[in-house]
């Protein structure tokens, strides 16, 4: 079945509603009042309703009208929301961007860029990945990704420096490890580190290693919560720990040396200089994100 309203007249309705009348209506839109008119009325005889009812010299929206008016609202911004992206598309606008980015980036600026992202092109889908250490770069050479945040560069690929990750050792502010002054290496051995699995297939280990007792786990927030109860230590990314040093939840271990560890990030484009438009706009969004002061991370 054929529409019988025009988005045309659906946009005369509204402006009346928005303007405040036919003739404010009808500047706004740059036609003649008798046009807005016809517009409305033909809404009406169409549907069999009455959209307006005149009270004094005034014509307010009856329900039906506020009805209409609220559907009409939705469907003229989706007209145009569907004509800004089709003009996207022409212009060589990805109709889908693949993001992938090491767990250690942190996801509020991600979720920010993403959210400028959705602003400027609400219709392009977003497929976003976390991975652990080799499956970013696995993402990258399976041609998974058309963004990547990852703290390695792969052979054949460019990155560009992004920010810089402070890892802190660290534990419950109750656990063995924090009851004595002074801590070497030999002394974790005794005690259980908490690490993160590779989510690639080279199930690379990170950081380190020589605890006896080791606990390998699959996400970040298992981690940080086991770590939090006291079960182990880690290295975490400030940007995990939060505000948990100022309120005594976790403490620095009282390492002699090495008790804070740094990783680079890069951001990198799957196609280089051939990367698209969206693909270039979302890591735009990445840097301006990033570029926003929070803990733990230094701009590189």
């Amino acid at each position: 079945m054929s529409a019988k309203i025009t988005l045309d007249q659906w946009q005369a309705l509204i402006a009346v509603v928005d303007e405040g009348g036919y003739a404010n209506a009808a500047e706004a839109l740059d036609k003649s009042q008798s046009a807005i008119s016809y517009a409305v009325q033909k809404i009406e005889t169409e549907l069999g309703i009455r959209a307006f009812a005149l009270e004094g010299r005034k014509a307010k929206l009856t329900e039906t009208g506020q009805m209409l008016y609220r559907q009409a609202k939705i469907l003229v911004e989706e007209a145009e929301r569907i004509e800004s992206t089709a003009i996207q598309l022409s212009q060589g606008w990805e109709p889908l961007v693949r993001v992938t980015a090491d767990a250690l980036f942190p996801q509020h600026c991600m979720l920010t860029a993403l959210d400028a992202f959705a602003r400027q092109s609400p219709l392009t889908r977003i497929e976003y990945t976390e991975t652990v250490l080799s499956g970013t770069d696995e993402a990258l050479l399976r041609k998974e990704a058309d963004v990547v945040v990852n703290a390695r560069i792969p052979p054949g690929f460019v990155g560009e420096p992004l920010m810089r990750v402070r890892f802190l050792a660290v534990a419950a502010a109750d656990h063995p490890l924090n009851q004595m002054d002074s801590l070497t290496h030999e002394d974790l051995r005794q005690h259980r580190q908490i690490v993160i699995r590779d989510s690639g297939t080279r199930r690379i280990d990170a950081g380190w290693l020589g605890a006896e007792q080791r606990w390998t786990v699959s996400h970040s927030s298992t981690r940080n919560a086991a770590i939090r109860r006291g079960l182990g230590f880690a290295w975490m990314p400030e940007s995990d720990i939060g505000t948990s040093l100022e309120t005594g939840e976790l403490k620095v271990l009282p390492l002699a040396e090495g008790f804070e560890r740094f990783v680079d990030l890069h951001l990198i484009y799957a196609d280089g200089q051939y990367a698209g438009q969206a693909a270039r706009y979302l890591g735009e969004q990445i840097r301006l994100a990033v570029a926003q002061p929070c803990p733990g991370v230094t701009v590189s």
